[in-house]
């Protein structure tokens, strides 16, 4: 038995991933990008065992139920149908960051997984192959492969729907994290994304804005405008909010501490601190600042949540071996 491990970080959107055009492929109805973090990553290995009749998945050290295990087979049997390998596999994953509470654990999870299992089955992919392959996992995780600011361009079909690097986001741009809540979600994203596509009447206006954004936000990125970048951020991502109020029946992910870290972002920037929010499909709320400015933010956040619930994130790296 060979053991292949790679790390993948998450990353959080900046122009939103909210909406599918192709459910069995993951195709979205709209180009996205990102900004990987280096605070929160998931450490997957997959090996081959031979003899086993299927596939054994171990997620924090805790076997998994049929149904989880189920989920990861069905994406692994991409890379057994590619390679006419067909033994089972023992996932070993291994999430620093919490599951499913919108802190975009599904994308350095897959991502982990696609990066393990191209190394156990031999497929060598390149990065924008596997990025093809995470897509199918994640939708989000196609963007993890990268480091640093990263589109996920739409594209017309599965093949040319995958991540490209956009900038490596070595310049002073971070993010602080606020962990409103841990806890799973009780809408997933899945779920949450289709009613929004099937009966938000704001939806159509949705789309049509953030292709204007990521125009926008590119240019923005390519001349480091940090206010520009982080107020395109702070408008996508409270227009996606928008079209999920409007979806029937109505969704919201906010926590009354959701909206209470709102407010304290807006003060910090009446006092002269550039930054700006941005939430997922989950209660917590992602601070975009300048890295030099993350600890006296952090700081300030403090005077109202616990420092346990305050994170500091610089740009995270490419996924990455770490052992084999």
């Amino acid at each position: 038995m060979i053991e292949k491990k790679v790390r993948a970080y998450t990353n959080i959107a900046l122009i939103k991933y909210w909406g599918k055009r192709n459910e069995e492929v993951i195709l979205p109805t709209s180009s996205s990008l990102s900004l990987t973090l280096d605070a929160f990553y998931t450490e997957t290995a997959v090996s081959l065992a031979t003899g086993a009749e299927k596939d054994i998945f171990y997620l924090n050290n805790t076997l998994q139920s049929v149904a989880a295990t189920e989920k990861v087979s069905r994406f692994l049997n991409l890379f057994r149908e590619a390679t006419g390998i067909q033994t089972p596999s023992v996932i070993r994953s291994t999430n620093y960051v919490p599951t499913s509470a919108g802190l975009a654990s599904s994308a350095s999870g897959m991502a982990a997984l696609a990066g393990a299992a191209n190394l156990a089955y031999g497929l060598n992919l390149d990065p924008k192959e596997l990025s093809k392959y995470a897509r199918r996992g994640s939708g989000s995780a196609t963007r993890s492969i990268y480091g640093g600011f990263v589109e996920w361009q739409m594209g017309t079909s599965a093949d040319d729907s995958y991540a490209v690097p956009i900038d490596d986001a070595n310049w002073d741009i971070g993010m602080v994290v606020i962990v409103v809540n841990s806890q799973r979600k009780a809408i997933s994203s899945r779920i949450g994304m289709k009613n929004t596509v099937e009966t938000s009447p704001f939806y159509a206006g949705w789309l049509e804005s953030t292709a204007k954004d990521l125009v926008e936000i590119k240019e923005a990125i390519r001349t480091r405008d940090f206010q520009k970048v982080g107020e395109i951020t702070e408008s996508n991502g409270m227009k996606m909010h928008g079209t999920m109020l409007g979806a029937n029946p109505p969704l919201s992910y906010w926590e009354p501490n959701s909206i209470m870290a709102m407010q304290m972002v807006r003060q910090l920037r009446n006092e002269g601190i550039p930054c700006y929010f941005t939430m997922d499909a989950g209660p917590n709320v992602k601070v975009l600042c300048r890295l030099s400015d993350s600890d006296k933010i952090k700081t300030k956040l403090a005077e109202i949540f616990d420092p346990e619930q305050l994170i500091i994130a610089g740009p995270g790296q490419a996924l990455q071996v770490i052992a084999e």
